[in-house]
């Protein structure tokens, strides 16, 4: 086997949800094979139970997380590996929303450690497509305390504090630990994450499932993870730029920036302890290193290792990507 790393492919993971719809097919072209829809498609997993497979290359058919163990610094960074050991740190998907989806929340590190749960969850969306008028939630509309939330929830009254946000193309929302939260009817976003599946779900709009049973909800589990504090704006602001990279999210726990591409473009990342992800969210574009190429669309990520320093980017006519990595 070859010990010399490249840029890495992966074999999506699907999964089927309650609120799931077919855009994942119908607008992405993956297949989900029998599934009856795919509320989810995971294009990067280092969780322990569910590792993407490499798809490309010597390595093609090994899980991330064996890599990891093998290589540390050399793939993911070594301040990235000092701190995070052997599970790739970062979850990266497509959601589909075909309703809404559950009013949740995520703890963070230290309440998720605390409940011995591994990681805790800061996320961030990245709005791909929007049907006219759709919405999500992020936050409440009013001043909430702990009291108050109680009050609320005891008069079955959640929908009336949520604050809804509209959602176009090109929307980014940054969703820490905390923060309640819920994707409405008609959204597709790509989701940068904490390598974390620890969801507690505090409302599911009074929802029947399959089985006529409604899901299960975590009220007293919720309680210490929901953040009260007020937000002033909770959509990203940014503005693009063609053949520029503009910084969106810069988080303790993934930095995201976007390229809006014509053409191609040079990267240098020397100075960068980290790994790279480039997933492309319009459009499809070739990557170029020393040793070869790779091609890749929207609904594919390539994850670029630590020691791979210099890149070419070749959009295909223009293409949009997301640009990920862990500023140490």
């Amino acid at each position: 086997m070859s010990t010399v790393l490249y840029p890495l492919k992966f074999k999506p993971i699907f999964k089927d949800k309650i609120w799931g719809g077919r855009k994942i097919k119908e607008q992405l072209g993956l297949d989900y094979g029998p599934l009856p829809n795919c509320g989810e498609v995971w294009l990067l997993s280092g969780l322990w139970e569910e590792q993407s497979v490499i798809t490309n290359g010597d390595f093609a058919g090994d899980e991330i997380n064996d890599l990891v163990e093998t290589f540390m610094g050399d793939l993911v960074g070594e301040d990235v590996f000092d701190k995070y050991g052997e599970q790739f740190p970062l979850l990266i998907k497509i959601i589909d929303a075909n309703d809404w989806l559950s009013v949740q929340v995520h703890p963070d590190d230290e309440l998720a450690e605390k409940r011995d749960l591994g990681n805790g969850k800061t996320e961030m969306w990245y709005v791909m497509q929007a049907d006219s008028g759709a919405e999500l939630v992020s936050g409440f509309n009013c001043e909430m305390n702990r009291m108050k939330y109680i009050r609320v929830l005891k008069d079955n009254a959640i929908e009336s504090v949520l604050n809804h946000e509209t959602a176009e193309q090109g929307d980014v929302f940054y969703i820490p630990a905390g923060r309640v939260h819920a994707l409405g009817p008609g959204i597709m976003v790509a989701e940068i994450q904490q390598s974390s599946d620890v969801t507690y779900r505090i409302y599911d709009w009074d929802r029947i499932d399959l089985a006529g049973m409604r899901r299960e909800l975590h009220i007293p589990q919720s309680l210490d993870a929901i953040d009260f504090d007020p937000v002033e704006n909770y959509k990203s602001p940014y503005t693009p730029e063609r053949n520029k990279t503009v910084p969106i999210i810069d988080s303790p726990y993934f930095t995201t920036n976007i390229l809006q591409l014509q053409g191609e473009m040079a990267k240098d990342y020397s100075e960068l302890d980290s790994f790279v992800i480039l997933m492309p969210v319009e459009g499809k574009f070739s990557l170029e290193w020393e040793n070869g190429s790779v091609f890749v669309t929207t609904g594919e990520v390539v994850l670029i290792p630590n020691v791979i320093e210099k890149v070419l980017v070749k959009a295909q006519d223009s293409c949009k990507l997301l640009e990920v990595y862990v500023n140490s």
